[in-house]
């Protein structure tokens, strides 16, 4: 499941001036370009119109509007050949990538019968682009160019403006979101530590912090009884229970989920890392065995849910959940060496949206590692292409991602309740491991089917932070 939120993209198109009143037919020519440009761009956006600018003033007057607006993202058509001043003034005072969109109308000109208004306005494959590219970079703006064509359909132009869409669309999330802390990282994790001020400042995502005798009450005043037993029918949908399952077993649980789910709404979060390091007893040892399946169906909503408290690896569920649809928490299980394969998977709340089948839900007397037991459950990622996003800091505080494909096969998996995949890397298992460890990231990583690094390496120039790309 896609989420939805709705990225601010700026959108406006430049035409050197003093084209205009030399011929006259280019004005209705570039106002039904731009119109049509326009309708490329995906429904998944906000779109904030800059309109077609052909002076210093109109492109100060887009600037101001992209400005208040907050975008995430600038596209620039260039029409024809125009001079930087048409463009630089529009996105001086923001700090997002600009996305040059250079398409011709024609495939090709008829030569014999091409006037130059008809060169000017259907036929010039913007010579201006190294122009503003020059421009973008002594400015210190992050720029991208797309080139293409208009007649016929151009396919790899549509999919390139719906990827930046997409990747903008985190930007949006993180600036409109909350992460929630509930408790405090896993003791002695110290790659999970993090400074939240810094956070803020770096990545727009602020933080709130919540006790756990907080949450053991959240669940005290939902007496909606329909909306708890659909809730533990959606909880039966989703997971196949150990032994069987009905609506009174689950009922308890599915309360939590309701509660849990206002929770996010009230406190606007679409992000959760949470720890209990508490004696399991009483109320909290209720909400304890249940709290794995009960942020699993946050995940499978929207709002990334890591366990052990880490920010970042919940971060990179988000990212991976924005821009895939899924977003599975994971870490180094194994390597199975005479297969050249790693094992790849976690214990804890996961992302139904990944698994192949009906994921599985069990009691266990120990959850390994932490306090009390009670309910774990296991996806069965699919099979295929496979993405992983780390999220780390450097000394001074920078983030940056750790990336890499791969290809999860088929084969036999760990069978007592924690998600694993056996993933086959092209630098292979063992030269995975020393590569993906030395870029640094924390022992915990998101997955999603399919290669998503081309996408991800968007987000990161949204975000301004650099990329490792361990294997592809």
């Amino acid at each position: 499941m896609l989420v939805n939120t709705k990225a601010r993209i700026g959108v406006f198109s430049i035409a050197l001036g003093a084209y205009l009143p030399q011929f006259p037919s280019l004005v209705p020519e570039f106002e039904a370009q731009y119109a049509d440009f326009k309708k490329r761009l995906p429904d998944s956006v906000e779109l904030v119109d800059g309109g077609i600018v052909t002076t210093k003033e109109m492109a100060m007057a887009a600037g101001d509007k992209f400005r208040s607006a907050d975008v995430d993202l600038v596209i620039l058509q260039l029409l024809t050949y125009a001079t930087s001043y048409n463009m630089l003034p529009a996105v001086r005072d923001l700090d997002v990538p600009v996305v040059l969109v250079n398409l011709q109308k024609k495939l090709a000109p008829d030569y014999p019968n091409t006037d130059t208004a008809t060169w000017l306005g259907e036929l010039y494959a913007c010579g201006a682009v190294g122009e503003m590219v020059a421009d973008l970079e002594r400015a210190g703006k992050r720029h991208a160019v797309i080139t293409g064509v208009v007649e016929g359909g151009d396919p790899a132009v549509d999919a390139e403006i719906a990827d930046w869409c997409r990747a903008a669309q985190v930007r949006r999330r993180f600036r409109d979101l909350n992460l929630a802390q509930i408790g405090r990282p896993y003791p002695g994790m110290m790659d999970l530590y993090i400074d939240e001020t810094n956070l803020y400042r770096r990545m727009f995502l602020y933080t709130k912090q919540f006790d756990w005798e907080k949450m053991w009450a959240i669940a005290d005043d939902i007496t909606d009884e329909d909306a708890i037993r659909a809730k533990a029918q959606d909880i039966l949908d989703t997971f196949d229970i150990e032994g069987g399952g009905s609506i009174e077993e689950v009922w308890e649980m599915a309360k939590y989920v309701v509660a849990f789910e206002q929770w996010v709404k009230d406190e606007q979060l679409g992000f959760v890392a949470s720890h209990y390091d508490g004696v399991a007893q009483g109320v909290a040892g209720k909400l304890d065995s249940m709290l794995i399946p009960a942020f699993s169906m946050l995940i499978k909503q929207g709002t990334a849910c890591a366990v052990e408290g880490d920010i970042k690896v919940s971060m990179a569920m988000s990212i991976l959940k924005t821009i895939s649809g899924m977003g599975q928490l994971s870490e180094m299980y194994s390597i199975d060496f005479p297969a050249d394969i790693c094992i790849i998977g976690h214990s804890g709340s996961g992302d139904a949206c990944i698994s192949a089948k009906k994921p599985t839900m069990k009691i266990v007397p120990v959850f390994h590692g932490k306090t009390g037991g009670g309910y774990l459950t296991q996806f069965y990622p699919h099979l295929g292409p496979v993405t992983y996003l780390g999220i780390t800091q450097d000394r001074d505080g920078n983030f940056k991602f750790v990336v890499a494909e791969g290809v999860n096969e088929e084969g036999p998996i760990f069978t007592f309740g924690d998600t694993n995949m056996r993933t086959r890397f092209t630098c292979g298992a063992r030269e995975f491991c020393n590569r993906w460890s030395e870029a640094g990231p924390t022992h915990h990583m998101a997955a999603a089917s399919g290669r998503w690094i081309d996408t991800i390496l968007k987000v990161a120039k949204i975000f301004n932070v650099p990329v490792d790309i361990v294997t592809r």
